[in-house]
């Protein structure tokens, strides 16, 4: 059965975010005079949201979730991604400073890559392609059975994540955040492609994962197809559930954007937009 108490501590888990906070810390401090515009405060707001991020990630694949989630329980599991997709993704995104993420943005050889990549449709695409793809029975389950491909597809999760929140979090200024309108679209785009794969988890007649058919069952009369159903909807829900903060947050800044240009006629504005 599983250990509540056990937390992963591997090296190439604990090293990894170690070196990444290292690395922050690094061109955040005391290489930041080489690296950012002159007279640049030590960026506090974004340090504490990129370590929160940082600590969002080791708690979806370093705490006993882990354990839960890659023997016995699809809907530990799912919780795990929502963890990496949704806190994690958006906390390190975001506690990037502009000036830092410049130097990659910036680069001539780089433009062609992060046009094309950083464009929403290829977001949106690339974001559900993946997850779908991983969701597959052979490639999920072959996932579970194997270390390096369960890391694999964590790390994928992460890297597309980033990707689905670009187009709304976007650091750049080379390739900034979509506008409030496209923003809109693009995450009730996203919800429209994510919803086939909902649905063949919810309603499949049979447990797709042999993993989490034949594992002990953790808690009594809750059985490998209740479990992959409820696994759906935390999927289903919390990825609703984010979406609609999204859209109140992004129809919020809008409004207040077109106010402060158009005092009292903000709210006309946009509707009419």
């Amino acid at each position: 059965m599983i250990d509540w108490t056990h937390w992963h501590n591997e090296p190439y888990l604990v090293g990894g975010l170690i070196l990444l906070g290292w690395l922050y810390a690094l061109a955040t401090g005391p290489f930041r005079s080489r690296l950012a515009p002159p007279g640049t405060a030590y960026p506090r707001g974004h340090a504490f949201r990129f370590y929160l991020g940082l600590v969002f990630f080791y708690l979806a694949v370093g705490s006993p979730l882990d354990q839960a989630g890659e023997r016995f329980l699809l809907s530990a599991h799912m919780i795990q991604h929502q963890l990496i997709i949704y806190p994690a993704a958006i906390c390190f995104l975001t506690g990037l400073p502009e000036w830092l993420v410049t130097h990659a943005t910036g680069h001539r050889s780089l433009r062609l890559p992060f046009h094309l990549f950083t464009h929403p449709a290829i977001c949106a695409l690339a974001y559900s392609g993946i997850i779908a793809v991983w969701h597959h029975p052979a490639l999920y389950d072959w996932a579970l059975r194997s270390k390096p491909i369960h890391i694999a597809e964590h790390g994928m999760f992460f890297l597309v994540a980033l990707l689905y929140w670009w187009p709304l979090l976007s650091p750049s200024r080379e390739f900034p955040r979509a506008k409030p309108a496209l923003q809109m679209l693009y995450i009730v785009g996203v919800t429209i492609l994510m919803t086939p794969l909902f649905a063949y988890l919810a309603f499949s007649s049979e447990v797709l994962y042999p993993t989490y058919e034949y594992a002990p069952r953790l808690f009594e009369n809750f059985s490998a197809a209740q479990d992959q159903l409820l696994g759906a909807a935390i999927m289903k829900l919390g990825g609703m559930f984010v979406s609609f903060l999204t859209l109140i947050w992004i129809f919020y800044t809008w409004y207040q954007s077109t106010e402060r240009k158009s005092p009292g006629l903000g709210l006309a504005s946009a509707n009419a937009k």
